[in-house]
């Protein structure tokens, strides 16, 4: 089985894959202050929970595939791979590893690995041109042209990342959960605060990909979009450019990318 890894700034998201079918997935926080060790008895814990691995640490696991936002955590998955997974191939996403995405950016080692990663699953899913919506720490939009090519995107504040905002700038206001309200006009605050959060971005996301649209192609109907990341169903229903919702684009992503690497070493 290959163990795919994607560390975000809030969660990391981790999947195993049998073949091509994800068939068990996990979501924990995102930790800088974890230790090697600390992370090789966690994961040690959620691979013990899968029937078909085995006890040990790495038994049952045939490949690695990690990417990461946090260049820490990064460094201490590596010291699991080297300690703890033997002879197990890993692949880590940073510059040098083969995606087969061209990046057309100013600079690529700017781009976030994620970024990458669900540029390379929603070309070979879907392929181009695509906007990849994914609803994380931040919001960002990443585009794929016809030609299988990243071109570019947009970054702009996470859903929670503006709900704490809220709380913690204004006096009045205070943190709330992420629920649909009964109206768009709220008749209490709590109401008031969600509707601008769940339909703020929504039209948020439209406005932006319409735009992105109208650059990437000619006919800005042939561009898929796409929704990633842990906080997408809460926008899925309130936008109309959203064609597919994907959740495990960036697992999907590494599997990819661990079979272009590790079948040409």
């Amino acid at each position: 089985m290959l163990l795919t890894i994607d560390v975000g700034n809030t969660h990391t998201v981790l999947g195993l894959f049998d073949g091509d079918e994800i068939v068990e997935h996990w979501r924990i926080s995102t930790d800088a202050r974890r230790t090697a060790d600390e992370l090789a008895v966690l994961l040690n814990g959620l691979m013990g929970m899968h029937p078909l691995l085995g006890e040990e640490l790495g038994d049952g696991i045939d490949g690695i595939a990690i990417c990461s936002t946090v260049p820490s955590v990064l460094h201490e998955l590596r010291e699991v791979t080297r300690r703890h997974y033997g002879d197990v191939p890993a692949v880590l996403v940073e510059p040098g590893v083969k995606t087969g995405v061209p990046i057309l950016f100013d600079n690529p080692k700017e781009v976030g690995a994620d970024r990458i990663i669900n540029a390379v699953a929603a070309n070979e899913l879907y392929g181009g041109p695509a906007i990849v919506v994914d609803f994380g720490t931040a919001t960002t939009f990443d585009a794929v042209s016809a030609r299988g090519e990243y071109v570019g995107g947009v970054i702009a504040p996470g859903i929670e990342i503006s709900v704490e905002a809220l709380g913690v700038k204004a006096a009045q206001l205070r943190k709330i959960e992420l629920n649909r309200p009964r109206n768009v006009i709220g008749k209490n605050t709590v109401e008031a605060m969600q509707s601008g959060i769940l339909y703020g971005f929504a039209g948020q996301v439209d406005g932006l990909v319409h735009r992105m649209a109208k650059e990437l192609s000619e006919d800005p109907d042939d561009v898929t979009v796409i929704a990633t990341g842990g906080l997408a169903p809460l926008v899925l229903a309130d936008s109309a450019v959203i064609d597919e919702h994907e959740p495990w684009l960036t697992l999907i992503g590494l599997r990819l990318v661990y079979e272009r690497n590790v079948s040409r070493s």
